[in-house]
């Protein structure tokens, strides 16, 4: 398993149940705020994507728009979210769909700036923020291609 994905298919987010039968406590996607919050996350992220040398080349398409939405959907997927991306777009394949890009340890460290800013938007609780952070950055760094310059 990969990033929350089974060969397969999509791994459903483990649920606690109360006593009564009933799921309590929501999912990680529910917890933080659902399709708004991934939505806040990634339009911020792409604010500061816009500006970027290194970056912001790595997407020909001169609106970020339809990138950012890929994102949204993503993340709401693969933290228990509806299954838009899947839908839409297939397994996820993150190091496939990325291979065409340099991504090298000071491509890496730039999108994670400007994902921390994103991320710190949000003002999430402590424990979920770092859950959120955690993964982030373990997928960031999953991504790395090349360490030349």
């Amino acid at each position: 398993m990969a990033n929350g994905f089974e060969e397969a298919g999509r791994v459903e987010p483990v649920r606690i149940k109360g006593t009564d039968g009933t799921h309590v406590g929501g999912n990680f996607y529910e917890q933080i705020g659902g399709s708004a919050t991934f939505e806040k996350l990634a339009n911020k992220f792409y604010e500061g994507i816009a500006g970027d040398e290194v970056l912001r080349p790595m997407y020909p398409d001169g609106d970020l728009a339809p990138a950012a939405r890929r994102m949204q959907l993503f993340l709401e997927q693969y933290w228990g979210g509806p299954t838009t991306y899947q839908e839409e777009r297939g397994h996820p394949r993150l190091r496939m769909r990325h291979n065409p890009y340099k991504i090298n340890p000071d491509a890496r460290d730039r999108w994670l700036n400007h994902m921390r800013v994103a991320v710190a938007s949000l003002s999430l609780p402590q424990l979920q923020e770092a859950e959120l952070w955690g993964y982030l950055e373990r997928a960031a760094t999953s991504m790395l291609n090349t360490y030349e310059d």
